[in-house]
């Protein structure tokens, strides 16, 4: 049985899960922890969880306020962030999301590596979870689903009464129509816990 920890963290208000399952696996989604004392929060959180044990990283996209604390993750247990692809160009540039935004800060970077569409191409142990590709905010957003459990994690595709901006560069209002349309071919009963906000059922965001 999944466990779910959230965290809002960061300017943005954004949401940082740390999902474990019973088997001691441990995802760590969005790293959005900004400041020390967030960083804290999410470190004591995870050694609650397991001894030794070290997460995995995921990102659902490249935006900053979901990777505010990702060079400080990935060097505390020493893995890469995992996202799709596409959206490494801006994961790489991401001093031009610092600058777009006005954060007078130089962005550090860190490691990333790749993540397949449907299942994830490094050595995750949480096999019963799929990808499912949702571009339209970004390129390269994804959201992260059980099944069996019935959970999505939605990133910025899908939020409470509201769906992802598309002003942004790599936004795209068609493709995210696209994604939300197969997001709503889950069945009703879903729980779905957005990238802000909190969290709602596919059954309620159908009948918005």
């Amino acid at each position: 049985m999944l466990e779910i920890k959230s965290f809002c963290f960061g300017p943005f208000g954004t949401n940082t899960y740390v999902v474990s399952d019973a088997e001691g696996h441990i995802l760590l989604v969005d790293p959005a922890c900004y400041t020390p004392y967030e960083q804290q929060q999410l470190l004591d959180c995870i050694n609650s969880l397991s001894s030794g044990a070290k997460p995995e990283i995921v990102a659902t996209h490249g935006h900053l306020d979901h990777l505010w604390g990702a060079a400080w993750a990935c060097e505390q247990w020493d893995t890469p962030v995992l996202l799709h692809p596409a959206d490494f160009p801006m994961v790489e540039a991401m001093q031009d999301q610092y600058d777009m935004f006005g954060v007078r800060q130089t962005a550090k970077p860190f490691k990333i590596a790749a993540l397949k569409d449907s299942k994830w191409a490094t050595n995750t142990n949480m096999t019963d979870m799929t990808v499912i590709p949702t571009p339209g905010h970004t390129p390269g957003s994804v959201c992260l689903y059980w099944e069996k459990e019935k959970v999505l994690l939605s990133g910025d595709t899908l939020f409470q009464m509201g769906y992802g901006r598309t002003d942004l560069p790599g936004g795209n209002i068609s493709q995210l129509i696209d994604s939300l349309e197969r997001l709503f071919e889950l069945p009703s009963d879903v729980r779905v816990f957005p990238g802000h906000g909190a969290p709602t059922t596919i059954a309620a965001e159908r009948r918005y």
